[in-house]
C-alpha cells in the first residue's frame, strides 16, 4: 500500500520536530553556531538545521546522528508510562494512547537523513580523519543509507513500534 510521504510526515509531525531539535541540541552541546532552524514545514525536507561547518569530525558525526540517539530515547521514555495500562492492565485512558502515538511518531523519525550520511561521508573520506572516526563513520553511513532504503518498506515505522511499544513491553516483562 502506497501512502505519500508528506501524509506520513504530517501524521507524525512530533517526530520531525524532535529530530530537528536533536540536531540543534547537539550543535549547542558542541558550541556550533546555528544559523537557521525549521522544525516543521510541508515539503522536502520536512525540517532542517543550518549550522556552521564543524571542524571536529567526531562532533560533526554526533550532530548528524544526534536524532537517532535523542528520538530513540525520548520515544521509549514517552511511551513507557503508557505501556503498562495499554498492553498489560487493559485500563488505559485516552492520554495513554496519545503517549503511545507520540512515542512511535518520535522514534520513527530517529533515522538520520541521507543528507546527514553525506555530511559524515565527506568527513570520513578525508585523509586527516582520525582512525576511530573512520571505523565508526563508514558503517554509520552504510546503516543510514540502508535505513533510508528500508523506509520504502516501512522500516522507520517498524523501528518506531519496536522502540515505543516493544521496548517498554520488554522492560515490563523483565521487571514483572
Amino acid at each position: 500500500m502506497f501512502i505519500p510521504g508528506i501524509l506520513i510526515t504530517l501524521l507524525t509531525f512530533p517526530g520531525v520536530i524532535v529530530h530537528e531539535l536533536a540536531h540543534q541540541l547537539f550543535c549547542r552541546w558542541f558550541k556550533v553556531p546555528v544559523f537557521e532552524v525549521v522544525y516543521m514545514r510541508v515539503g522536502n525536507p520536512a525540517g532542517y538545521v543550518l549550522h556552521e561547518k564543524v571542524n571536529n569530525k567526531w562532533q560533526n558525526m554526533m550532530i548528524s546522528v544526534g536524532p537517532f540517539i535523542l528520538n530513540s530515547l525520548l520515544g521509549a521514555l514517552i511511551a513507557l508510562p503508557a505501556a503498562l495500562p495499554v498492553f498489560k492492565l487493559n485500563n488505559a485512558n485516552p492520554l495513554d494512547y496519545v503517549l503511545i502515538y507520540l512515542g512511535v511518531s518520535i522514534a520513527m523519525h530517529a533515522f538520520p537523513s541521507t543528507g546527514d550520511a553525506t555530511n559524515i561521508w565527506e568527513d570520513v573520506k578525508e585523509a586527516d580523519t582520525p582512525l576511530l572516526v573512520k571505523l565508526v563513520g563508514y558503517p554509520v553511513v552504510g546503516l543510514i543509507y540502508l535505513g533510508s532504503l528500508g523506509s520504502f518498506f516501512w522500516l522507520d515505522l517498524a523501528y518506531g513500534i519496536a522502540i515505543a511499544i516493544g521496548l517498554p513491553n520488554l522492560i515490563i516483562a523483565l521487571l514483572a
